[in-house]
């Protein structure tokens, strides 16, 4: 009896010759995905942050894959946010880009600095929570994104009729851009990070430039692979 090889065992992907017929190349956007972890052992106590690469968030809301998105929200204009988006594409929303904003301008003078507002924008099919962004800043900091998101795990907390939730990355924004101690745009690791530490346990979907990462590999969820560390200390 021949020994089955492991490339044997490998499904194929596609119908026919697509297998060889659809090969990405350098012109392609595309992520090259790694696994992590052993798939036959689960832990109920394990509270992961799964991203969701390839996946389109619009399209994921207006087919009720989530109940709840959280993105930002600012007191000037959010035609073009994804908030502003999303209501114009529900059916059943009583919102606008203009009425958002005008809710969110409501808040904005109560806002305090050092304390960023989770406002609650119910559009039938999907509760927005949107972190409101400081009037007097033209982005969001990781302190706002740490705060925000302790807020955001309470109220999702025993609350079942908000979950499944999905959360955008707030890297890539145009109005509401998120920004580090030195100014600049913070990776997305460190994104996860302040997320996973404030308590958050949803989705998050990275910016649609994110696609383009290859050959740069990435994970599917956050914490991520213990060899990461390695590599980063030196290790093999």
């Amino acid at each position: 009896m021949s020994q089955t090889t492991s490339e044997e065992t490998v499904p194929k992907l596609y119908d026919g010759e697509g297998d060889s017929l659809i090969q990405a190349d350098r012109r392609a956007d595309r992520v090259v995905l790694l696994p992590a972890g052993n798939p036959k052992i689960a832990d109920s106590s394990s509270r992961c942050v799964r991203i969701q690469w390839g996946q389109h968030l619009l399209n994921d809301m207006l087919s009720r894959r989530y109940r709840t998105l959280v993105c930002g929200v600012n007191p000037d204009d959010n035609a073009k946010g994804i908030i502003g988006l999303l209501a114009d594409l529900l059916p059943t929303s009583q919102w606008n880009a203009d009425s958002i904003t005008m809710h969110a301008r409501t808040f904005a003078s109560s806002a305090s600095p050092d304390d960023v507002l989770v406002l609650k924008y119910d559009m039938d099919a999907v509760e927005v929570l949107a972190l409101l962004r400081h009037p007097d800043r033209d982005h969001f900091t990781l302190n706002d994104i740490s705060g925000g998101f302790r807020k955001i795990a309470r109220m999702l907390e025993h609350r079942y009729d908000r979950l499944p939730c999905a959360s955008i990355s707030f890297l890539g924004a145009k109005s509401n851009r998120l920004v580090d101690a030195s100014g600049k745009e913070p990776s997305f690791e460190t994104v996860l990070r302040t997320m996973h530490e404030s308590g958050y346990c949803g989705d998050v979907y990275p910016s649609l430039r994110m696609w383009e990462l290859a050959p740069t590999g990435v994970f599917a969820s956050y914490p991520y692979s213990e060899s990461i560390e390695k590599m980063r200390d030196g290790g093999f």
